[in-house]
Parts: structure tokens; C-alpha cells; sequence
């Protein structure tokens, strides 16, 4: 899809509660170049970064740090480690993870959360998209091995982590950008492996994972959306699908199916909802109709 175009309609057409305010970010991996514009665009908010702590402390896709708790916790951790910080009432926490697809298990994913913390109105908003990942790893025999690894990969856009013997030994090579310094680590690594193997992944990090970058736009554009939907009896942002109703008439027979048939949105503040029916679609694929389809 066309990520400049798809913005436009995101931009809330109501005045935000949140143009002009100052939102503290805390990150050291250039996500605020992705999200800032995206959420400026959006509710009209000014996306500050936040420095003065190493995120890494919390935990690191190369598993040298291993993360405390959830995937969710630890966005929220960070957006409140940068409101300490910098003194402001809103904050943004960003964490990813990776995994296996969930459809057939096979192919790696990647999902990212963005928090936005709202002390003033006692709120929390969270933003989510899901994709493919760039997230592969081998354990490699000879450094032949490896750059064609680094090949599929798509290296050097997308940067390496190098390490002897296994996926855990400590002595690791972060920040490998370009095949000068790949080759230089891989012997390295060869040299202090008692098997002479070397193992390689993709690196993790926003800044040296396009791939994922793009699954942190899209977040950042959910988030955006949350934030521009409000309470049509309280104001408050974030108002938001809360459930989904099952239902939707088989094409064949017109017995229910597990389909849904509408969503609610419910305001996070007030507890005000509202059931809206599907407007793509009247009836459901017989595939799916536990009659038709038994």
C-alpha cells in the first residue's frame, strides 16, 4: 500500500485535544523519525525523543539483555522512564517482538506496540500492526556459507549480528553495516569458535531493519487513528473497537456464521459504546457457514 497516501485519510477532520502538546519518546534507535511525522499528522502532537537511558538496559533483540516481562510492560516502561525524564504529562513507549506467523506457524513475524501514556486524563492508548519479519539466522560453516546468508538477507541494508559457535555465547559483533567489517567479524568469530563455525542473524533494531520499520509506521498510523477517533459523549481519545459480534448470514442458507456481523466501540473514560454493522459485506462465504460447510 501507498504509506504517503493512506496518511491523508488518517488525519482526524475534529480539532485534537492533543495539537501542540509535547509527547516525551524515549528511544535511541531512530524511531522518531518514523513515528513523530505519523502522529504530527494525525492529532497535531509534537513527538520529542527522550535520551539520558539506554533502552538496551530493558532488554535486546540479541538476547545479551534478556526483557523483563511482557512485550506491553516493557513499551510501558519506557514511555514512563521518559516522562520522568523529561518532565512531561504524555508519553510514547515502542517495543517489538518476533515470531512465528500466525496463520500456519512457519514464517517469522513481527509485531510492534506503540503506548501513549496520557497522565493528564488518566489514559492509555496502545497502537499495533503485524507482518512479516526480516529475522533469519544460520549457523555457519564457512564464511562462503555466511555471505550467501547475508545475500538473502539483504545485508548491508539490513545490518548483521555475528557471534561464535551459538546463538546465545557472549562474545558478540553488533553494528556490522557493510561487507568490509562483515568479513573482518566473521573471521573473528571463526577464530574464537571451537568448531569453526560462525553463527549469524539479522539485526533487530529499528534502525538497521527496514523491514521493520515499516510494521513501526503502521502502529504508529493505528495509534494515530485511536487517537483521532473520540468519545461522541465524552471527548476522550481512543475511542475504539472493543469487540466483535459474530453472526453474519451465510450466502447459501442464511443461517448465522462465526463471521461477525459488527463491531463495537467502546470509550476507554466514559464506558460509552456503540454496535456499528459491517459495511463491506451483507453475507458470509458459505466456506465458512458451519451448515453449509460442516
Amino acid at each position: 500500500m501507498s504509506r504517503d497516501g493512506d496518511l491523508a485519510a488518517y488525519v482526524s477532520p475534529n480539532p485534537s485535544l492533543y495539537r501542540g502538546q509535547r509527547i516525551a519518546f524515549l528511544t535511541q534507535h531512530g524511531k522518531e523519525h518514523i513515528v513523530a511525522p505519523v502522529l504530527e499528522g494525525c492529532v497535531g502532537c509534537l513527538v520529542e525523543r527522550v535520551t539520558g537511558y539506554d533502552t538496551d538496559l530493558l532488554g535486546t533483540f540479541a538476547r545479551d539483555i534478556p526483557r523483563a516481562g511482557t512485550q506491553i510492560e516493557a513499551a510501558r516502561r519506557k514511555a514512563r522512564i521518559g516522562m520522568e525524564l523529561s518532565g512531561l504529562r504524555i508519553g510514547l513507549g515502542s517495543e517489538g517482538s518476533f515470531t512465528l506467523d500466525p496463520f500456519a506457524g512457519m514464517a517469522p513475524w513481527n509485531i510492534e506496540l506503540l503506548v501513549f501514556v496520557d497522565d493528564l486524563l488518566r489514559l492509555e492508548v496502545v497502537g499495533m500492526a503485524q507482518g512479516r519479519a526480516n529475522s533469519a539466522q544460520i549457523l555457519a560453516a564457512s564464511r562462503e556459507e555466511a555471505e550467501r546468508f547475508a545475500h538473502s538477507v539483504r545485508f548491508p541494508d539490513h545490518h548483521l549480528v555475528l557471534r561464535p559457535d551459538h546463538d546465545s555465547d557472549t562474545r558478540i559483533r553488533k553494528g556490522i553495516t557493510e561487507w568490509s567489517g562483515f568479513k573482518a567479524a566473521y573471521e573473528e568469530a571463526a577464530a574464537q569458535s571451537l568448531r569453526g563455525r560462525v553463527f549469524v542473524e539479522v539485526d533487530l533494531r529499528a534502525y538497521a531493519n527496514p523491514t521493520r520499520l515499516v510494521n513501526i509506521r503502521l502502529a504508529a498510523v493505528d495509534l494515530g487513528r485511536r487517537l483521532a477517533s473520540l468519545c461522541p459523549v465524552c471527548r476522550t481519545p481512543g475511542f475504539w473497537m472493543v469487540e466483535t459480534i459474530e453472526g453474519l448470514p451465510c450466502q447459501a442458507c442464511g443461517a448465522p456464521t462465526r463471521e461477525s456481523r459488527a463491531e463495537v466501540h467502546g470509550c476507554l473514560k466514559c464506558g460509552h459504546r456503540v454496535t456499528r454493522e459491517r459495511e463491506d459485506r451483507a453475507q458470509a462465504d458459505p466456506a465458512h457457514c458451519a451448515i453449509c460447510n460442516p
